[in-house]
């Protein structure tokens, strides 16, 4: 299930769709908070690990989801305006919290315009760039990935600065982590937050957090 408003700039979407997918749903011009890449968990892995190679907050793209918590009690948090929450706001609680707040039923985040888009990849570490404008930057192995997208100036100025070439062909990571995404160092993938490894666990969690998860 996805349903795209235009007018809105917002997406709704199960969590179990494929990020791919939300790419190949949407109208020209407007864009997802995330890298045209495939991870394991679709849309719910997503918003469960917190976002994969962005270098802004990504917490403030989603805009509301369902999940079920621990409990099996449904929860609805936000929608798709921002100034609706009443009471307690879970919605950012709940991104990066790598299941201990339940499991996403449906996403709603939110879209940004851009009229051009660009994705390239050269030799490197995520060391070599430490002031990069890409709106996503990430490492496989020894090969930097970069994607930005917006006004066609500003995008080839970003990748001009960035160099590398156009990476063609779509990214599918899933086989990477058969036994999940996690936090771990030496993984196949990393991003300005974390390393990424097979099956890897969560952060650790604060104690005021894990208060909140059991209160659910």
């Amino acid at each position: 299930m996805i349903e795209v408003s235009a007018a809105d700039q917002s997406l709704t979407a199960s969590a179990d769709t494929p990020m791919l997918g939300v790419y190949a749903a949407l109208p020209a011009g407007l864009y997802p908070p995330f890298p045209p890449v495939e991870l394991p968990g679709g849309l719910g892995g997503l918003i469960s690990r917190g976002g994969f190679g962005q270098t802004f907050f990504f917490g403030a793209e989603v805009l509301g989801l369902s999940f079920v918590a621990p409990s099996g009690r449904r929860v609805v948090a936000g929608g798709r305006t921002v100034k609706n929450v009443q009471g307690y706001d879970l919605t950012r609680p709940f991104v990066g919290s790598f299941g201990l707040l339940g499991e996403a039923v449906s996403v709603t985040l939110r879209l940004r315009p851009g009229l051009a888009s660009a994705h390239h990849s050269r030799p490197g570490g995520l060391e070599d760039v430490p002031d990069s404008r890409a709106r996503f930057l990430w490492q496989q192995g020894s090969t930097l990935h970069a994607f930005h997208f917006g006004h066609e100036r500003e995008v080839q100025g970003v990748m001009a600065e960035f160099g590398g070439a156009a990476h063609t062909g779509l990214l599918d990571h899933r086989s990477l982590f058969p036994g999940g995404m996690g936090v771990g160092e030496g993984g196949p993938l990393r991003d300005r937050r974390f390393g990424w490894a097979d099956g890897g666990a969560a952060p650790e969690v604060p104690a005021l957090f894990a208060r909140v998860a059991a209160s659910l």
